[in-house]
């Protein structure tokens, strides 16, 4: 699959490299954003970790603003980050020109009402195309670790607890936990997958952890000064839903903070240690 490269800047001994491919499973062209340690450029292959930002967002937020790429430099471990929501002249974004729907707003799920369904496919993007164009081209291990913020930790959520065996590791910032029961997630859901509300079980991460195939342990951290907290988050349905199945879940109130990238760059060092150990990955001396 061809690739586009967009820009290329050095940073900590790496390379941050924006990248524009066209994406079969959306039906449009798609930009991801991917930091390689100082460590490819020694050809071996390194784990990944899979960022998945929130409403509006793009690729660049988590690269420009997370201060991630210090702590993957020392680890080793490549970061990649894709946009929220496939973009183009032909696809559907919000009728009324809304924030929290449609472009920049994807949801990591699949799409099944029209016009959404024709390119509204984040879900298989996410766990399919992007990481096999990820591991073809670049020196990129089948050790993968995902995580996001917001919409994106949602995402990350529903990823992991949907696929036994293909992350490593799973973490999230101030994620949207239980998005049957909150205006944003009623929203999407109900236009992208229709109005039953049975469908949309199979996209909330408080649902689908009862039934879940692998206990994947679970790291949260949630600013407990966030705006969102209350209406929309909810992580407090996602942690009774993990004790009562004994699903591991380390859940972080951090006082104080809100929903923004300062939060996240407080705490991203953390997250990517979390990852790395669970990737067993080493240290890297650099």
């Amino acid at each position: 699959m061809s690739l586009e490269c967009l820009s290329s800047q050095r940073s900590f001994g790496g390379w941050h490299k924006r990248y524009r491919h066209r994406a079969a499973s959306l039906g449009c062209d798609m930009v991801f954003a991917v930091y390689l340690p100082p460590q490819a450029e020694m050809g071996l292959p390194l784990p990944v970790v899979y960022w998945l930002s929130g409403l509006t967002c793009t690729d660049e937020n988590f690269m420009q603003k997370a201060g991630a790429h210090r702590v993957a430099a020392e680890l080793g471990v490549i970061l990649v980050a894709p946009d929220t929501s496939p973009r183009g002249e032909d696809v559907p974004g919000d009728p009324d020109g809304a924030w929290d729907f449609g472009l920049g707003a994807g949801f990591y799920v699949n799409a099944t009402e029209a016009p959404w369904a024709e390119h509204y496919r984040m879900y298989d993007y996410v766990v399919d195309e992007l990481p096999a164009l990820i591991e073809a081209n670049f020196p990129a291990s089948d050790q993968r670790g995902i995580s996001g913020h917001s919409m994106g930790g949602h995402g990350a959520l529903i990823c992991a607890l949907k696929n036994p065996g293909r992350y490593r590791s799973v973490s999230a910032f101030s994620p949207i936990c239980h998005p049957m029961d909150c205006p944003w997630g009623e929203k999407a859901l109900s236009r992208y997958l229709g109005p039953d509300r049975a469908a949309w079980r199979a996209w909330d991460a408080t649902a689908l952890i009862a039934d879940a195939p692998e206990r994947l342990p679970m790291l949260i951290d949630q600013g407990a000064a966030d705006g969102f907290l209350a209406e929309q988050l909810k992580p407090e349905a996602l942690q009774v839903a993990a004790e009562a199945v004994g699903h591991p879940l380390t859940l972080r109130m951090q006082p104080g903070y809100d929903h923004s990238y300062y939060f996240i760059a407080s705490f991203i060092e953390s997250h990517l240690r979390h990852h790395a150990q669970a990737m067993a990955v080493s240290v890297a001396i650099r």
